[in-house]
C-alpha cells in the first residue's frame, strides 16, 4: 500500500506571499531576492477536500433584495483623530491590521480605543462588549497601563492567551462586539504543525479570525510586529486578506506619532492622524500644520511649503544645507522625501538657473518627521536648495507650492483650494503656486491672501529676492 507523507514542504516568499515548491533565490511574484522561507503544512490525500482560507457559505441572491442592514452603521470610539482616518469610525464584522515599530504606542493606542468603544453602544443600541487578547503581556501587567491611562471600563475584558482555538472558544462565550487581538506573532493554531509566529501560523490564524470576525459581524483589531525595512511581519498577503491596513509613523527624537492609512475598504486611502505621546497615553492632535511649522521666522534655505495627505492639507517646512564637498562624488542625504525626485530637481536647478552645485553636498529635510511622496513641494524644495546655496532668507509668512517639470516649467497641482484655506487659517499673508493654477485660486476665492504666479524655475531667483 502506498503511504501518504504526513507533511509537505513548501516555501514562501516573505515579501508577497508565493507558494513554491522548491526554494528560488528570486520570487517571481514580486522580483525579491532572498525571501523564500520554508514552511511545512498537513499533506492532503488524493480525493480530499483542500481546506479554504477563509469558510463562508450562503445562497446566491439579487443584490437588489438584500435588506439594509444595522452592519452598514458605524461605531463611533469619541477619538476625533481615529474616527476621521477610518471613514467616520469603526464598522463591525471588519478587520483591522495595525503595524508600528517596537514601543512606537500599538498597545497603548488599542488600549485607550477599546475603553472608549467600551463606553458606547452598538448600531442596535446595545452596550458594547470589548475583549483584549495579549499574548505579550499577562493581565497585571495590562492592568498597570490601563492605570496610567485611566482605563476602567466594566465592559472590557482582558485575557492573556495565544492559542486561537481557545480564543475562538472565548468569543462563543463572551460574544463581543470588538476584539482586539495583540499581537498576531504571538498566536498559533495547534492544527497547523509550525512554529509560532511563522508564516504558516500567520497565514492560518489570520483566516480564523476573518472567518468568525464576518460570520459573528465582530469587529476586529490585529496588531502586527514590522520588519526591519517596516513593513509588516509575514507575508504581503496578510494585508490583502484584512480589511483595513494601518501604520504608525514616529519621528524618533519627537512624541509624535503619524497613523497613516494604507488600506480602507470602507474609507478613504493615504489619510493620516497625528497624535501625541504623553505620559497618560495618545493624545490626538487637532492642527497639525501647528506642529508641523514651528519657526516663525526667516532662516536660510527654509520654505514653507503645503502637502496633501488624503483629503487633509498640511502646511510643513523644507530644509536644505548646501556645503562644499570633500568627497570626488557630492553627497545627496534627503530625508522624508522621495531620493530620486529630490535629485531630479536639483539637477533641473542647476541646468537652467545655473547654480553650481556638482561640487557641493546638499542635505534636504522635511521637518517635524512627515514623509510625503507628492510632486507638490517641488517650488519649496528647489527654492530651499536655491537660497542655501545662495545664502537668502525667504519669507516665513509665504508659502510655494508647485510641481516642476524636466524643462523647468511649473504645472498645475491639485486641491488649490483646501491648500490655500489652510494658509490663510494659519496666518500666510501670500501664496506661490503655478499659473497653470491660476483659474483654480480664483475659483477658491479664498480672501485675505495674495497669490502670485509662476511660470518656471527660472523665475526662482526673483522668489528668492522677494
Amino acid at each position: 500500500m502506498k503511504k501518504h507523507r504526513t507533511d509537505t514542504p513548501m516555501f514562501v516568499c516573505t515579501g508577497c506571499g508565493f507558494e513554491s515548491l522548491k526554494w528560488l533565490g528570486k520570487c517571481p511574484g514580486c522580483g525579491e531576492w532572498n525571501t523564500f522561507t520554508e514552511f511545512r503544512r498537513p499533506g492532503v490525500k488524493s480525493g480530499a477536500p483542500g481546506r479554504a482560507v477563509t469558510r463562508f457559505t450562503g445562497e446566491v441572491q439579487r443584490i437588489s433584495d438584500l435588506p439594509a442592514t444595522e452592519q452598514a452603521r458605524r461605531i463611533i470610539t469619541g477619538m476625533g483623530e481615529f474616527d476621521r482616518i477610518m471613514g467616520g469610525g469603526i464598522v463591525p464584522g471588519s478587520v483591522v491590521l495595525l503595524g508600528g515599530e517596537p514601543g512606537i504606542g500599538k498597545s497603548t493606542l488599542m488600549l485607550q480605543i477599546a475603553d472608549l468603544v467600551a463606553r458606547t453602544t452598538t448600531p442596535a443600541g446595545t452596550p458594547c462588549t470589548v475583549l483584549y487578547v495579549s499574548g505579550e503581556e499577562s493581565v497585571h501587567q495590562i492592568k498597570l497601563r490601563a492605570d496610567r491611562l485611566d482605563v476602567r471600563c466594566g465592559r472590557l475584558l482582558v485575557v492573556s492567551e495565544t492559542s486561537i482555538e481557545r480564543v475562538a472558544g472565548m468569543v462563543e462565550t463572551v460574544a463581543p462586539d470588538v476584539m482586539v487581538l495583540d499581537s498576531i506573532q504571538t498566536l498559533y493554531s495547534e492544527n497547523i504543525p509550525a512554529s509560532q509566529g511563522s508564516i504558516a501560523q500567520i497565514r492560518g490564524v489570520t483566516a480564523e479570525i476573518i472567518t468568525f470576525a464576518k460570520t459573528r459581524n465582530i469587529m476586529v483589531f490585529i496588531l502586527g510586529h514590522v520588519t526591519k525595512d517596516g513593513d509588516i511581519a509575514g507575508p504581503k498577503l496578510l494585508e490583502h486578506m484584512v480589511d483595513t491596513v494601518l501604520y504608525f509613523e514616529s519621528e524618533t527624537v519627537q512624541n509624535y506619532r503619524i497613523l497613516r492609512v494604507n488600506k480602507n475598504r470602507f474609507g478613504p486611502t493615504s489619510e493620516i492622524g497625528v497624535f501625541e505621546m504623553t505620559g497618560a497615553g495618545l493624545r490626538e492632535v487637532p492642527n497639525p500644520s501647528a506642529v508641523f511649522v514651528e519657526y516663525h521666522k526667516n532662516l536660510v534655505g527654509t520654505v514653507t511649503t503645503c502637502v496633501m495627505e488624503g483629503s487633509r492639507p498640511l502646511l510643513t517646512q523644507v530644509q536644505a544645507l548646501v556645503a562644499h564637498t570633500y568627497f570626488p562624488q557630492p553627497r545627496r542625504v534627503v530625508t522624508g522625501l522621495d531620493y530620486n525626485r529630490a535629485t531630479l530637481l536639483i539637477s533641473v536647478l542647476e541646468k537652467y538657473t545655473g547654480a553650481a552645485l556638482s561640487s557641493e553636498d546638499v542635505y534636504l529635510s522635511v521637518v517635524s518627521g512627515l514623509k510625503t511622496r507628492e510632486t507638490a513641494p517641488d517650488l519649496a524644495v528647489t527654492l530651499a536648495v536655491y537660497t542655501a546655496h545662495r545664502g537668502i532668507a525667504v519669507d516665513h509668512t509665504s508659502l510655494y507650492f508647485g510641481e516642476i517639470g524636466l524643462t523647468g516649467e511649473l504645472r498645475a497641482v491639485g486641491f488649490v483650494a483646501e491648500r490655500i484655506a489652510e494658509a490663510v487659517k494659519l496666518g500666510y499673508h501670500r501664496v506661490y503656486l503655478p499659473r497653470a493654477n491660476e483659474k483654480h485660486a480664483a475659483q477658491a476665492g479664498v480672501a485675505g491672501c495674495e497669490t502670485v504666479f509662476v511660470d518656471s524655475i527660472k523665475d526662482i531667483d526673483k522668489l528668492a529676492q522677494a
